[in-house]
């Protein structure tokens, strides 16, 4: 009874100032925010950006002009590479042999496709390739015919459409035959590609495949660098594959043996370890500004109560002269203090689970409740109100009850 009695005291407490109270919560609330928030976005994206960046076939890495990913050097570093030209990517192809599944590509985006009097957005892609490209991007054909090796050798205007471009353009028609046209160049549809969906909010099935030579004598060859796809027998083979295709490449761009690589290679799970360390720092960042955010609530936490227990020094001094334990006055200021900790933990939690879900769910992420993460921010708020409410209300404890009584 005097337990239930002490927690009724520090409720009604809480309750007596209103703003005081929230005002401190508000603090505690921040802080778990920040990486309650931060985690959740990171978890609802993980399963969408690993499969997103699944783009590549089955044991397969590319060699490009620039880095996948970079954040740490000067772009213009990268720039002054030579580009990879289309005769270097076919001459590590003949070098490569049978021993290596190779294809080239370049890409260019933002093209708008026209059939007749329809149009798309101009947001298609525009993959340009030799025969093997397709299976080099995993996609598949479902109706017509690939890229043949003529279509590249002679570079004909012949194209493969995505499913998008096919109902944007054709409805219920068939589209094999069909003539379209993309910046002023006609292509003759030789094919359709299944359908994959979409990826990371964005449609993998809105591009357009036409043979590389092609694209190269449309649209000229300068400034144009060529990324050649790789593609192992195994996935033991992988690690093997690529030291012979940076010993290829090397060759082919004529480096001397002290030269560095001039060019990048990177693959699925590479660019998936690129994901795990960029969310690992962003992650880190978080805790980092969740915990001076706490510090600065927990400082906080422990000034309102001081102020607390200065404002009620009288009723302290009182409760004392009718048999309040230090005990029982030490216990109700902790309880306040843990309290309005818990209370602004929980209110964190909920904000940042509902926001980051919100950005997860824009981004095309997954609904995720980061349990670990919410229990750890549970746990630390009960701790900051231990730790920052234990002198207050040792200080209110420890009172002379006839000089809390003289006090005004």
């Amino acid at each position: 009874m005097i337990f239930l009695e002490i927690i009724r005291l520090a409720f009604s407490s809480l309750a007596a100032n209103k703003l005081r109270s929230g005002l401190t919560m508000l603090g505690i609330a921040v802080g778990v925010f920040t990486v309650i928030g931060a985690m959740t976005v990171i978890g609802g994206l993980s399963g969408a950006i690993t499969s997103g960046l699944n783009f590549l076939g089955a044991n397969s890495f590319q060699i490009t002009k620039y880095p996948a990913i970079n954040f740490s050097d000067p772009r213009q570093r990268f720039a002054n590479r030579s580009d990879i030209t289309y005769g270097e990517a076919r001459r590590f192809k003949e070098l490569a042999g049978e021993e290596l599944q190779v294809s080239v590509q370049i890409m260019r985006g933002g093209r708008r496709v026209v059939h007749r009097d329809r149009e798309t957005n101009p947001n298609v892609a525009l993959v340009a390739g030799d025969e093997a490209v397709v299976a080099g991007r995993n996609h598949e054909i479902a109706t017509g015919r690939n890229l043949g090796i003529e279509d590249v050798e002679f570079g004909r205007a012949v194209a493969l459409i995505g499913r998008d471009v096919v109902d944007r353009l054709f409805g219920d028609v068939d589209p094999l035959g069909q003539t379209i046209r993309i910046d002023g160049q006609n292509y003759v549809v030789v094919g359709v590609l299944a359908a994959k969906g979409s990826s990371l909010g964005q449609s993998q099935d809105n591009l357009v495949f036409i043979p590389v030579t092609q694209f190269l004598e449309t649209y000229g060859r300068a400034g144009r660098s060529m990324t050649i796809n790789v593609q192992a027998a195994s996935p033991d083979l992988v690690a093997a594959a690529q030291e012979r295709a940076v010993g290829l490449m090397r060759i082919v761009r004529g480096l001397d043996p002290e030269d560095p690589n001039d060019f990048e290679i990177f693959s699925n799970e590479s660019l998936v370890e690129m994901f795990n360390q960029i969310s690992g720092a962003v992650a880190a960042g978080a805790l980092i500004i969740s915990a001076i955010a706490l510090l600065a609530s927990g400082v906080g936490v422990m000034n309102i109560m001081l102020v607390s227990v200065t404002e009620r020094t009288r009723e302290i001094g009182i409760r004392k002269s009718i048999g309040a334990r230090k005990a029982s006055i030490l216990t109700q200021f902790l309880i306040e203090a843990v309290t309005l900790s818990l209370l602004g933990g929980l209110a964190g939690i909920g904000v940042g689970v509902l926001g980051g879900n919100l950005v997860a769910i824009w981004l095309k992420g997954a609904l995720v409740f980061p349990w670990f993460w919410a229990g750890m921010a549970f746990a630390v708020s009960a701790v900051i109100g231990i730790g920052f409410g234990l002198y207050p209300a040792w200080r209110a404890a420890t009172l002379d009850p006839i000089e809390a009584l003289r006090y005004e």
